[in-house]
């Protein structure tokens, strides 16, 4: 069996467990079209900023992803490449996420105009969220980002911070009069309390958010909660640890990223997701896969979460970092 023939058949598997998830014309569709063609992806708008952007973004989280190491320039400035070439036009970055800054700034300047950029700061106060975004603006070589989000909100005690007059919140709103940043959002996979109560105390424009079948089995999900709220308040959702770093397609769980991405994006009130990739072959498929989503009904998004109930304990380690 040939190697791209393995890889569609792992792509497609996700049809036969879950339904129909893609039609007929779609299944005659090899994957390796996405090494020659852009994908035609769908585009949502992201709540009331009033963009639209693809449902699917490049994340530059992941310890394993080029964009993430040190040294590995060659590679990062490859996947940034072709994620252009392959209509992908939403950038999900962090000041802490190695030299993916420095890596985005070598590619995207000239494109600027046509991608939405977004990135993140850990600090939860006023001075040093500035410090943060100063750096940031410098390393992305931009004088501006669409999104500048506030890193992993987890406890009640980082809210105290940040609302406080010396907190991040100052700072968010000089940044947005001061036209540093178009957006303002928040994002967290520890506790799903602290981000209602955050999205209830201001008007954020976004909120990035743990969204997969496994989560959903966890004590204290994040969905449809956080989801609920965000929807009543028209908050851009992106959904993040879609395929839980890969922990999702262990024995007797899911058996592609086909059933995670169309799982994810099923969600009401989610827009988009980010996910990264570890090597161009592997972005070239899930913006395949992004290509032919299709909105999942409740019974197929049931059997997927079937399919996750006795491992949901191992799927959600990300729920314990803070």
């Amino acid at each position: 069996m040939t190697e791209k023939t393995t890889r569609r058949n792992f792509l497609l598997t996700s049809v036969a467990v879950a339904g129909s998830i893609v039609g007929a014309n779609a299944l005659q569709t090899d994957s390796s079209n996405a090494a020659t063609s852009p994908a035609t992806m769908l585009e949502r708008v992201l709540g009331r900023t009033g963009v639209k952007v693809p449902i699917f973004g490049l994340g530059c989280g992941s310890t394993k992803m080029p964009l993430s190491q040190k040294g590995k320039e060659r590679e990062a400035v490859a996947i940034i490449e072709r994620a252009l070439e392959l209509g992908i036009r939403y950038f999900d970055t962090a000041a802490s996420y190695g030299p993916s800054e420095d890596y985005l700034g070598k590619v995207l300047p000239p494109h600027r105009s046509n991608v939405f950029l977004a990135s993140k700061t850990y600090e939860k106060n006023r001075d040093g969220v500035w410090r943060e975004l100063e750096r940031s603006l410098k390393r992305l070589k931009t004088d501006y980002l669409d999104l500048w989000q506030l890193h992993s909100i987890a406890f009640p005690e980082q809210l105290k911070t940040i609302f406080s007059p010396s907190g991040a919140i100052k700072a968010l709103e000089e940044i947005q009069q001061q036209k540093l940043v178009r957006f303002v959002g928040i994002t967290g996979h520890r506790e799903p309390d602290v981000m209602i109560e955050a999205l209830r105390r201001y008007s954020f424009h976004t909120t990035l958010i743990p969204v997969n079948a496994a989560d959903k089995h966890h004590p204290r999900p994040y969905f449809p909660g956080v989801l609920e709220v965000a929807q009543k308040q028209n908050v851009g959702v992106i959904a993040m640890k879609v395929p839980a770093y890969g922990k999702l397609f262990q024995a007797g769980g899911l058996t592609s990223m086909l059933q995670a991405f169309n799982y994810s994006l099923s969600q009401p009130g989610v827009h988009c997701c980010i996910i990264s990739a570890d090597n161009v072959k592997q972005l070239e498929e899930n913006a395949w896969i992004a290509s032919i989503f299709r909105q999942l009904n409740d019974t197929e998004l049931a059997a997927i979460e079937e399919r996750t109930a006795k491992i949901w304990q191992d799927t959600t380690f990300y729920r314990s970092w803070g």
